[in-house]
């Protein structure tokens, strides 16, 4: 099979198309070929070394957690999936490559109306949206900052924030103003002054924030949030701990979750941004414009 490696820790440039054994699914696992793989800004940061202290990667490695595919092979004890199942989830062996092992209990069905770009773009950033959202105890009436709206899962969370009857105040460059408009957000520059035009649009505050974008915006928001740095949640800002913000790295992912944003993307109530599409082996582009930022949506990799 092929795949994207990297046997040392650097930027695009360490990223290479090689060739691999295929691998054997163990108990609980399956095999399945890939049709489609997500990129994460995760991803970039893990390649740089940035995240050894919390993600430890032996080298060599291949990146990527999301994908979608086709079942071609169950290890014992699978009896949910059987080869030819159209999936979606998360990786166990990274997911840029042409096949990749999964844990059937970290996988979900793919609807059929789904494109496999669609499909591999949902499961980190839904499952992620998802979780922020819950641990922010995001409510109907409520009003979110959410920093980095145009992103991935930015773009998402204000989807399911506004459909529990929150008022999203989503950051963002003026060139994606219109598309949050459109995902139901009301939009805000970032940079300075950002704290008087959020109190412009909330004169009576914000009840919770999510960063998305980890640029820089939580002592904005502490401020926003009237000094206390409760309800406020990161995902990107290293800078969090030494601030007194909770950074939210995840758990196991919940299929059962994956499974119901997966039925409401395919019935058009959640709307999947692509952003651009690339080749597996084009990998080291993809990666070089995350890292660069400001992409609206998602990136996607097609073996």
């Amino acid at each position: 099979m092929e795949a994207i490696v990297y046997e040392e820790f650097g930027g695009p440039g360490v990223l290479h198309l090689a060739r691999l054994d295929q691998p054997r699914p163990g108990p609980g696992q399956v095999r399945v070929a890939v049709r489609a793989a997500g990129v994460n800004p995760i991803d970039h940061k893990i390649r740089n070394g940035w995240m050894e202290g919390a993600f430890p990667t032996p080298l060599p490695a291949t990146p990527g957690t999301e994908f979608a595919g086709v079942v071609q092979e169950t290890g014992a004890g699978v009896t949910a999936f059987a080869p030819g199942d159209e999936v979606l989830g998360w990786s166990a062996t990274g997911s840029y490559a042409t096949e990749a092992l999964a844990e059937a209990a970290s996988l979900a069905r793919k609807p059929e109306g789904l494109s496999w770009e669609e499909a591999a773009a949902l499961p980190v950033a839904t499952d992620t949206a998802s979780r922020v959202l819950d641990e922010l105890a995001v409510a109907e009436g409520e009003t979110l900052l959410l920093h980095g709206a145009g992103g991935g899962v930015g773009s998402v969370a204000v989807q399911l924030a506004a459909a529990r009857g929150a008022t999203v105040i989503g950051t963002a460059s003026p060139a994606n103003h219109d598309f949050l408009r459109v995902l139901g957000a009301v939009p805000a520059a970032y940079g300075d002054g950002l704290v008087e035009r959020v109190r412009e649009l909330a004169p009576e505050g914000v009840d919770a924030v999510f960063d998305a974008s980890g640029r820089g915006a939580l002592p904005a928001s502490i401020e926003l949030r009237g000094g206390t740095t409760d309800r406020i949640v990161t995902i990107a800002d290293g800078d969090a701990a030494e601030l007194g913000v909770a950074f939210s790295s995840g758990g196991a992912p919940s299929a059962d979750r994956l499974a119901e944003n997966a039925r409401l993307a395919e019935s058009g109530e959640l709307r999947v941004e692509i952003a651009q599409v690339f080749p597996l082996a084009d990998a080291a582009s993809a990666h070089a414009l995350s890292e660069g930022g400001h992409v609206r949506g998602k990136l996607v990799l097609l073996p």
